[in-house]
């Protein structure tokens, strides 16, 4: 496929995998962050003990809010673990160029360093989320890493099949 030629040379019509990557946590965080969809997710479920209706719930762990409804802190607090969840991902993404690096370049290390930054974005966020909200705490910071990273580790395959799509 030809690239278009710009002054500097050829430019591919594809963006980064870290640019396809970050518009896959701006849209997964964005959707599936959303109130309608948290809505949805906590109240149409039939059955939330099933895998399905777990990892719909799952999705809408980066919860944010557009009304902070009396929440401590205010809408900031309540919206810093979706802030930070894509700030931290979007610089990861950029951090880790894996497929530069890698022994065996190409679309494997695309795909393992764009799951390997939200896992690690999904943790970080939630440690700090924990520590600068209203209520820090270290358990509370302990326990939400843990749900941070599993939530990047189960979601985290999004964000690496979308960092596919871009070149390295």
């Amino acid at each position: 496929m030809r690239g278009l030629v710009s002054r500097s040379g050829p430019v591919s019509s594809y963006g980064t995998a870290a640019g396809t990557g970050a518009l896959a946590v701006l849209l997964l965080v964005g959707i599936c962050g959303s109130p309608a969809y948290t809505r949805w997710a906590a109240d149409t479920l039939t059955s939330p003990d099933s895998a399905g209706g777990y990892y719909l719930r799952l999705l809408a762990w980066p919860a944010w809010l557009v009304d902070a409804d009396g929440q401590a802190g205010g809408l900031f607090a309540a919206n810093l673990r979706a802030v930070l969840l894509v700030a931290l991902a979007v610089a990861l993404l950029y951090l880790l160029p894996a497929a530069q690096v890698a022994r065996v370049p190409g679309s494997i290390s695309q795909f393992f360093s764009g799951w390997a930054a939200y896992v690690l974005a999904g943790g970080l966020a939630a440690v700090l989320a924990a520590l600068l909200g209203p209520d820090p705490s270290m358990l509370g910071a302990l326990q939400d890493a843990s749900a941070g990273a599993g939530y990047g580790f189960l979601t985290g395959w999004i964000i690496g099949t979308a960092s596919l799509g871009g070149r390295a």
